[in-house]
């Protein structure tokens, strides 16, 4: 007998989600070994502030952390599985009329339920969020060697739109960033 798939859902975030986001993204984005772990918690309490802060003032239209909670069958409560955020940025700090576009960041699955369709779902309602804005375009960087994360945006339909610079990259001995682009349509 197959297994049911789990049950995923999707909303934004709340202030008392909080505790639970700062978990999930110093275990995503910040490493857990070695002089990091002196580190982790005033990093942890930067995060928190960080999103409480965007989470209280922004506006609906300028910025949008969403969550997405996960039912397994075994369990009889839904537990935060990912998160990402869509904010929108403007074409360039050095133009007086630059024109906003929604971009994406910070997205996040809990390492246990990875591969189950989360970043999707959580990809699928940022299209959402964008359309219903008004906009047509979406953004995001993904370092050069995240293959995992650029299989996900290349099954999501991003396309590359522009790569970081190769002297900046190899002067910071960092991979470079990949700025990709999707265009949205109201009827996919």
């Amino acid at each position: 007998m197959p297994l049911k798939p789990p049950h995923i859902s999707v909303r934004p975030a709340q202030a008392n989600d909080l505790t639970e986001l700062v978990n999930l993204l110093s275990d995503s984005f910040y490493p857990h070994a070695g002089m990091m772990l002196w580190f982790l918690p005033i990093l942890r309490l930067g995060v928190y502030e960080d999103l409480r802060y965007r989470l209280r003032s922004s506006l609906p239209s300028d910025y949008v952390c969403l969550v997405a909670f996960m039912l397994l069958p075994s369990q009889d409560k839904p537990d935060l599985a990912g998160t990402v955020e869509i904010a929108l940025r403007s074409t360039s700090p050095f133009q007086l009329r630059s024109l906003p576009y929604p971009y994406l960041s910070n997205l996040a699955v809990r390492l246990d339920v990875r591969r189950q369709g989360v970043a999707q779902k959580l990809l699928t309602a940022c299209e959402r969020v964008a359309l219903d804005l008004g906009f047509e375009d979406l953004y995001l960087h993904v370092l050069e060697d995240n293959h995992q994360a650029r299989q996900l945006y290349a099954k999501a339909g991003y396309q590359m739109q522009q790569e970081g610079s190769f002297w900046q990259c190899w002067f910071w001995r960092q991979p470079r960033k990949l700025l990709l682009h999707k265009r949205l349509s109201r009827f996919s």
